[in-house]
């Protein structure tokens, strides 16, 4: 049995528009906070979907969104008060406190270890799932049982820092590219 074709050149187009459409939904879906969790699972979902070919339909990720949400608020809301938690002690204490700059780089690794479980659950994430177990799931595969991908997706946040501090309006499309590397992570051998 010989291996699969790679695949054409329009198709690996499609799936980077693919990339660019999600990061775009992703970011617009994200912007209330509350909705953080459920957009990026629902982004992760609608990458999937495209690889599975199945419908990527701006009607599709409103549902898959509609079908993540629940019961991921408080999560969504703990998770961006923990990064701007963990951005005021960064600013403050790197300026004002001797020693900051060391709390500084902890509080930068802390944040990046909590973006890295956030995409791993937002990858993982399937309709029915509860977000507490989908959460202690991905802290697991973080931490224990798959932490290649984890610097994987470390390496992929580092490519969104570096491309946004050269040219900003890259974000949204980035965050897509950032969701994919989540999904090809969770779904590697």
């Amino acid at each position: 049995m010989s291996p699969p074709a790679p695949p054409a050149r329009g198709q690996r187009f499609a799936l980077f528009g693919e990339c660019l459409l999600t990061g775009l939904l992703v970011t617009l879906a994200a912007v209330p906070v509350v909705t953080l969790l459920a957009a990026l699972a629902a982004g992760a979902a609608q990458i999937s979907a495209h690889v599975d070919g199945e419908s990527t339909a701006l009607r599709a990720f409103a549902g898959r969104l509609r079908s993540a949400y629940p019961g991921s608020a408080g999560w969504s809301l703990g998770a961006a008060g923990a990064f701007a938690l963990l951005a005021l002690d960064a600013a403050v204490l790197r300026t004002r406190v001797p020693g900051g700059g060391l709390v500084a780089v902890v509080s930068g690794l802390t944040a990046v270890g909590l973006a890295v479980l956030l995409l791993r659950a937002g990858a993982l994430w399937r309709p029915g799932d509860r977000w507490p177990d989908l959460l202690r799931r991905a802290a697991h595969r973080t931490v224990v049982a798959d932490r290649s991908g984890s610097l994987l997706l470390v390496l992929a946040l580092g490519l969104l820092a570096l491309v946004t501090w050269q040219l900003l309006p890259l974000l949204v499309p980035m965050i897509g590219c950032v969701v994919m590397a989540a999904v090809a992570t969770e779904r590697r051998p």
